[in-house]
C-alpha cells in the first residue's frame, strides 16, 4: 500500500511536536492541526512544568508527590518513568533555546499545590506552555522531514478492513475547501489534547472537544479512566468573559481564597488550605458557594506587592484587567471549570494503544501517570517525556510493509445541540456526581438519533463531544466510589475493589 507519509501526527501541541522531532530521524512526518499551529492546550499552560532539578529536590520526592495526588490509582512504573526522565527532557528544551525564568544564572523554581518542594519551572512569568511549544515548533520546522497542515480536522482513523484491525492513517476534513481526503501512514500518533469543551464551563481552548478519545473509541481502541476529569478551582468568573485560567501558581505565591464575607475558608476543608489538591479545592469552593448562596468565591492576592504581581503574572494580569479586574488591587471572582482529563486512550509506556499502529501521547493518552488526580504542572512534563517515547517507539515502523485496505467510515451526527450536551455533562458528570444524575445523562444521550451528515467542523465536533460525554457518564456510573477528581455523593469513600483503572471499548462495557 502506498504511503502519503511514514508517520502521521494528529495534534501540534507539545506532545505531538516532541514526537515529530524524534520521528523525523526515521522518515517523513505530517503534523496535522485542527486550528492554527499555535492553538492548543499547551499554549494555555500558564503555571509551569514540574521537574526535580533544584538543589533541594529529589526525583524520589517528585515521584512520591505524584503518587499521593493520584490517590492510589497511578501506574507506579509510569510515574517513575516520568520523574526519572524529566530532567533530561527539560535539558533538551533548554539546549533548543527554551527561555525559562532565572534568578541570575540559576533556574527559578516555584511551588504549587501538593508539591513538597519548589520544583515548578516557569517561563515569562506565566507563559510556560507557550514558550515550550514555541521552542519545539522552531526545532521541528527546521527539520526537512517534517511538514505541517493547519485548519484540518480529523474525522476518523483509517483502519484495515481485514480480520486483523490496524490503524493505516486518517481521514482529513479540509475546512477551507470542505472536502475529505485519506492520508495513509505506517503509524499514527494521537496528540489531540483535552476534552474540556465537553463541559459547559472549561478553561480549555475551543479545539478541546475530545477528538482523539472519540475517534480512537470508534476505531476499537480501549479508553481508560475517562471518568477522571480535573476541574481547576480558579477560573475567572466574569459575565461575558471566557473562563480564563487563574494559575495555581497564584496560590503558590500567596493568593488566598475568600468567600463573599471575606473569610479565608480553606482552613475548614484541608490542612494544606489553599494549596490542597485541586479536587479538594474545587469541591470546597462549590460547597462554600452553596453555603453562602454565592455565584463564585474570590481569589485575593492583595498581600503581594503590585509590581511583583505585574512582573510575575503578566499574562494573567493583563487578561484580568481587560475584563475589568485589577488583581494587583482587588480580588478576582473565580469558579471551578473543567481543566484536564487524567484518562483517555489507554497506552503503554511507549505510547502504544490497544489498536496496532495507533500511538498516543499527552493529555489524550491514559498512561496511568496521573491516576485519579493530576499533580499540578505534571502535564507538560508528561507531554515532553511520553511524546519522545512514543516517537521513538513509532520509529520501529520505518520502512515496514503495511498490508490491508483502509476503510473510510461514514460520518453520523446525533440530533442534539452542543449546548444541550455540554449543559447535561456539567450538571450530571461534573464536580459532584451521583447515580441518579449519571443515569439521567446516559439515558438522555442514548436517546439521540444518529444520521448521516455533510462534513463540517461543527458536525465533527458535536459527534465527538456527544460520544465522549457518554463515555464519561458510563465510566463514572461504574466507579461506585469517590477517588481523586471523581466524587460520588452516594459513594463518598474510596473502595479497595475500585483501586484499578477503568477500561471501556466499543466491544466491551466499562469494567
Amino acid at each position: 500500500m502506498a504511503m502519503d507519509c511514514d508517520f502521521l501526527v494528529i495534534g501540534a501541541g507539545v506532545a505531538g511536536l516532541r514526537a515529530a522531532i524524534e520521528l523525523a530521524k526515521s522518515g517523513t512526518v505530517l503534523v496535522i492541526a485542527k486550528d492554527s499551529l499555535s492553538e492548543s492546550s499547551s499554549e494555555y499552560a500558564q503555571g509551569g512544568i514540574a521537574v526535580a532539578l533544584s538543589d533541594d529536590d529529589e526525583v524520589a520526592l517528585h515521584e512520591q508527590d505524584t503518587l499521593y495526588a493520584g490517590d492510589d490509582l497511578c501506574d507506579r512504573e509510569a510515574v517513575h518513568t516520568l520523574v526519572e526522565e524529566g530532567p533530561a527532557a527539560i535539558q533538551d528544551l533548554i539546549d533548543w533555546g527554551a527561555e525559562f525564568d532565572r534568578e541570575g544564572q540559576k533556574l527559578s523554581f516555584t511551588r504549587e499545590g501538593a508539591h513538597s518542594r519548589n520544583r515548578i519551572l516557569h517561563a515569562h512569568g506565566d507563559s510556560t506552555g507557550r514558550e515550550i511549544a514555541r521552542t519545539l515548533y522552531r526545532k521541528a520546522a527546521s527539520l526537512p522531514n517534517i511538514r505541517f497542515e493547519s485548519y484540518s480536522a480529523i474525522t476518523d482513523l483509517l483502519v484495515a478492513d481485514t480480520g486483523n484491525a490496524r490503524a493505516l492513517g486518517a481521514v482529513i476534513f479540509e475546512e477551507k475547501s470542505g472536502t475529505l481526503r485519506d492520508v495513509r501512514s505506517r503509524a499514527v500518533l494521537l496528540a489531540t489534547g483535552g476534552l474540556g469543551r465537553v463541559f459547559k464551563e472549561t478553561t480549555n481552548p475551543d479545539v478541546a472537544t475530545g477528538d482523539g478519545v472519540a475517534m480512537a473509541w470508534r476505531a476499537g481502541a480501549q479508553i481508560s479512566n475517562i471518568e477522571f476529569v480535573q476541574f481547576h478551582p480558579t477560573a475567572l468568573h466574569v459575565e461575558g468573559a471566557p473562563r480564563f485560567l487563574l494559575s495555581e501558581a497564584l496560590r503558590g505565591e500567596g493568593a488566598i481564597l475568600r468567600n463573599k464575607d471575606g473569610e479565608a475558608f480553606m482552613k475548614r476543608y484541608h490542612p494544606l488550605m489553599d494549596l490542597a489538591p485541586r479536587d479538594v479545592v474545587s469541591r470546597s469552593i462549590v460547597t462554600e458557594m452553596r453555603r453562602t448562596d454565592s455565584p463564585h468565591v474570590w481569589l485575593d492576592l492583595s498581600s503581594k506587592d503590585p509590581e511583583f504581581i505585574r512582573h510575575r503574572f503578566p499574562r494573567i494580569y493583563e487578561t484580568c484587567l481587560a475584563y475589568g479586574v485589577d488583581i494587583a488591587r482587588e480580588p478576582a471572582p473565580v469558579h471551578p471549570a473543567a481543566h484536564y482529563a487524567m484518562g483517555g486512550v489507554w497506552s503503554d509506556l511507549e505510547g502504544r494503544s490497544t489498536l496496532p499502529g495507533l500511538y498516543t501521547a499527552g493529555e489524550v493518552a491514559s498512561t496511568g501517570v496521573h491516576g485519579a488526580n493530576r499533580l499540578a504542572s505534571n502535564s507538560l512534563l508528561e507531554a515532553v517525556v511520553f511524546g519522545l517515547r512514543a516517537g521513538r517507539a513509532m520509529s520501529s515502523h520505518a520502512g515496514e510493509k503495511i498490508a490491508g485496505t483502509p476503510v473510510r467510515p461514514p460520518i453520523l451526527v446525533p440530533d442534539a445541540t452542543e449546548r444541550a450536551v455540554r449543559d447535561l455533562t456539567w450538571e450530571h458528570c461534573g464536580i459532584v456526581r451521583d447515580r441518579a444524575g449519571l443515569e439521567t445523562a446516559i439515558e438522555t444521550l442514548s436517546r439521540a438519533e444518529w444520521e448521516p451528515a455533510k462534513p463540517t467542523l461543527a458536525a465533527v465536533e458535536l459527534r465527538n463531544i456527544h460520544q465522549v460525554a457518554s463515555l464519561i457518564a458510563e465510566c463514572a456510573l461504574w466507579r461506585e466510589e469517590s477517588r481523586g477528581a471523581h466524587y460520588r455523593t452516594d459513594f463518598p469513600e474510596k473502595r479497595p475493589e475500585f483501586a484499578r483503572a477503568s477500561r471501556v471499548s466499543r466491544a466491551h462495557a466499562a469494567a
